[in-house]
């Protein structure tokens, strides 16, 4: 295996990692900025006003698309395991 097959496989997996993780981050994102907008106009400074938010819509979010996140990741983990008979070579 060269240093492009490694440098390849990084790329592939730092690639899957943002396809599956980026979703559940900007829904974090946006309900963090809505809740933080909420808390600045009400002078409310609750931390489980934070908290909350954001663990239902990750909670949700996984519900609706964690079935793509988990394919992604096998897809991912089959095409590195087809790659362990090139290692010798």
């Amino acid at each position: 295996m060269s240093e492009t097959d490694v440098v390849s496989i990084v790329r592939e997996a730092m690639w899957v990692g943002g396809l599956v993780a980026g979703p559940i981050l900007v829904v974090v994102l946006l309900l963090g900025v809505i809740v933080g907008i909420l808390q600045a106009a009400t002078s409310i400074n609750e931390m489980t006003l934070t908290f909350l938010p954001k663990l239902i819509g990750v909670m949700l979010l996984t519900l609706l698309i964690g079935n793509w996140q988990l394919q992604e990741l096998a897809d991912f983990a089959r095409r590195i395991f087809e790659r362990i008979p090139a290692i010798g070579h």
